[in-house]
């Protein structure tokens, strides 16, 4: 059985690097994002990003929101995402451990970028209640890297495709890159 990346996984990842994946500096970071924002659309009253990062990403969606929460499992990230999105007063920060924790809804859309293959099976199960259970009716999105990485418990097809196989959500919107891909669903 599969086991999910915890918090001593990405502890290690940001005390040696502020950035460790290159999200506030990397050119294929910042076209993926352009690509999340435009398929995303908007406007939207309350959102949530799961796995914020040091939020590069989530003040790009701070725009499309009235209200954003972005949430993730490292203290140290979201010290940085607070700082990177100082000027973005709609958006509120949460570190906490999702899906174990989640916070309540009703959201009009949830971001879930570069987090799904984090999970053990159990916790990506766990995860589709979740977010059926506090998005109904509202969009979801999908943005994963492809490729398969070694210390990742799937890759980000197999993320999508565990969601698209799931009658509560049905995709809207989609667009394949080389190395990542993008997937708009409905959640009924």
């Amino acid at each position: 059985m599969n086991a999910s990346l915890d918090e001593r996984y990405f502890e290690r990842l940001y005390s040696k690097n502020d950035d460790p994946w290159n999200f506030a500096t990397d050119a294929y970071e910042r076209g993926k994002y352009r690509e999340t924002i435009a398929l995303l659309g908007g406007p939207y009253r309350r959102g949530l990003e799961i796995g914020c990062s040091i939020g590069i990403l989530t003040e790009m969606l701070a725009a499309q929101f009235e209200q954003l929460l972005a949430v993730d499992i490292n203290a140290r990230a979201i010290t940085q995402a607070k700082a990177n999105c100082a000027g973005r007063p709609n958006v509120r920060f949460e570190r906490m451990t999702v899906p174990r924790d989640f916070p309540p809804g009703p959201f009009d859309a949830v971001v879930l970028s570069e987090v799904g293959y984090y999970w053990s099976d159990a916790d990506l199960a766990l995860a589709m209640d979740r977010i059926a259970e506090n998005a109904s009716g509202g969009t979801l999105e999908l943005v994963h890297f492809r490729p398969k990485v070694d210390d990742y418990v799937r890759d980000g097809d197999a993320v999508h495709e565990a969601f698209l196989s799931d009658g509560r959500f049905e995709r809207t919107l989609e667009y394949r890159a080389e190395r990542y891909r993008i997937d708009v669903l409905l959640v009924r």
